[in-house]
C-alpha cells in the first residue's frame, strides 16, 4: 500500500517546548478571526500560510494542541499563521477556504471534515496557484501533492496489540465490540485496517469473537455511546473487550460500562492521549491510548509548507520521503508519516513529561495518589 521510510530530517523536532495549554482538557471553540494576525510582530515576513482545522466536538486535540503548535511552528519558519476551525460545518470550511484563497495565502494546509470538501478546496486552491498539503487526514480522490500525518495503520495496530495484551491469559472466545470512527474519514479506515491486521487472525482462530463492528458518523461521542449500549444489550450484556477508535468514543463506552457495573473489568482502547483518556487509564477504566506527538506533525508540515512557499519541490520531496496510497484517486501521495506510541498506565508519565498534558489536568482528586505512585508531578 505504501513505502515506509523513517523521517530522519524531522526526528529532532522540538518536543521540549514549554506549553501552558489551558485548553488541553476542553473542546474550546476556535476564533474565526484566525490566530496569526496578532503574532505578526514576531515575524511573518514571508507571507501567510492558511490552516483549516475540522472541528472541536470529537476531540480536544485540534484547538488544544494542533492550533497553538501550528502557529508556533509556522512562525518559526518565518510565516504568519492563519489557523481557523470549521467547527464541523462543511459550509464554514468552504467559506474559510474562500477567504484564505482570496487573500492569497502562500500555502493552504487542509485538515478536512471529509474527503469531498477537502478535495474541492484543494482543487480551488490549485486553480489559484496555491499549493496545498493534506494534514492528518488524506483527502481521497483529492489533488494535494503532499500529506503529513502519523502512520495511521500503525495506530490501529497499536490499538489491536493493546487489546491483545489486556486479554492475555483469558480463555478463548473473548467477545469483542468495535466502535469505529466516521466512515467518511480515511483515517478511520486506516485505523480499522490496522486493528484487523492484529485482530482478524484471532477472530478467525476463535481466540476472540467479534460481536459487532460499527462505524460512528462524524465521530459523534454521544451516538457512539448509544450505539455501544444497543449492541451490548442485544448481546445479553456480555462483552470482554472494546475497540474504541479514540478517547472520546472510549469515554462514551466507559459511561455505558459504568451503568452496567463493567467498568474496570472490560478493557477499552483509545487514541489521542487526551486528559480524559489519561484519567480513564489511571483509574483502570481504559486500558490504553495512542500518543501522537503533535508537535512533530506541526513542525513537519511547517517545514514542508516553507519549501512549497518558495517553490522548492526538491526540498519538499526531501522532507516527504514516505508515500500513502489514495485508492480512490489511484495515486501515491508524497508523505510524512510519523511514529505513534502505545500508552498504558505504566507510561502515562511519558505524555506529561513531554509537555503535552499538564499533570494538573490529570492528577486531580482520586488520582493524586495514583500519580504520586507513578512519579507523575
Amino acid at each position: 500500500m505504501r513505502t515506509k521510510r523513517r523521517l530522519l530530517a524531522i526526528a529532532g523536532a522540538v518536543l521540549g517546548v514549554t506549553l501552558t495549554l489551558a485548553a488541553c482538557g476542553a473542546n474550546t471553540a476556535g476564533n474565526d478571526a484566525g490566530g496569526g494576525g496578532q503574532e505578526q510582530a514576531d515575524g511573518g515576513t514571508k507571507g501567510v500560510v492558511g490552516v483549516i482545522l475540522p472541528e472541536t466536538a470529537s476531540s480536544a486535540r485540534w484547538e488544544g494542541f494542533d492550533k497553538p503548535m501550528l502557529e508556533q511552528a509556522l512562525r518559526a519558519e518565518g510565516f504568519e499563521a492563519d489557523v481557523q476551525n470549521a467547527q464541523g460545518e462543511v459550509q464554514k470550511f468552504t467559506t474559510l477556504a474562500d477567504g484564505m484563497i482570496a487573500k492569497g495565502v502562500k500555502v493552504l494546509i487542509i485538515a478536512s471534515i471529509n474527503s469531498e470538501v477537502g478535495s474541492a478546496v484543494a482543487a480551488q486552491a490549485k486553480a489559484a496557484g496555491i499549493p496545498t498539503i493534506d494534514y492528518d487526514r488524506l483527502n481521497l480522490g483529492g489533488g494535494s501533492d503532499y500529506y503529513v500525518s502519523f502512520d495511521n495503520t500503525k495506530v490501529g495496530e497499536l490499538q489491536g496489540e493493546g487489546l491483545v495484551q489486556a486479554l492475555e491469559g483469558k480463555p478463548d472466545g473473548q467477545q469483542i465490540i468495535e466502535i469505529e470512527g466516521a466512515p467518511t474519514d480515511n483515517n478511520a479506515t486506516l485505523f480499522h485496517r490496522g486493528q484487523r491486521n492484529v485482530l482478524q487472525p484471532l477472530y478467525d482462530s476463535g481466540r476472540f469473537e467479534l460481536v459487532q463492528s460499527q462505524p460512528i458518523d462524524n465521530w459523534d461521542n454521544q451516538k457512539g455511546g448509544t450505539t455501544f449500549e444497543q449492541i451490548l444489550t442485544s448481546n445479553g450484556g456480555k462483552v470482554d473487550g472494546v475497540v474504541a477508535a479514540n478517547d472520546g468514543l472510549a469515554g462514551a463506552v466507559i459511561t455505558v460500562l459504568k451503568k452496567n457495573g463493567l467498568n474496570g473489568k472490560v478493557p477499552v482502547t483509545g487514541q489521542d492521549a487526551t486528559p480524559d483518556g489519561l484519567k480513564n487509564i489511571l483509574r483502570g477504566d481504559q486500558y490504553m491510548t495512542v500518543f501522537k506527538p503533535i508537535q512533530e506533525e506541526a513542525d513537519a508540515v511547517a517545514k514542508l509548507a516553507a519549501a512549497l512557499a518558495e517553490g522548492d519541490t526538491a526540498a519538499a520531496d526531501a522532507i516527504a520521503t514516505d508515500t500513502e496510497h489514495d485508492p480512490k484517486g489511484d495515486r501515491d501521495v508524497k508523505s510524512v508519516l510519523l511514529e505513534p506510541k502505545l500508552i498504558t498506565k505504566e507510561n502515562v508519565k511519558t505524555v506529561i513529561d513531554q509537555g503535552y498534558v499538564p499533570a494538573s489536568d490529570v492528577c486531580t482528586g482520586d488520582l493524586k495518589s495514583v500519580c504520586a505512585d507513578l512519579g507523575i508531578s
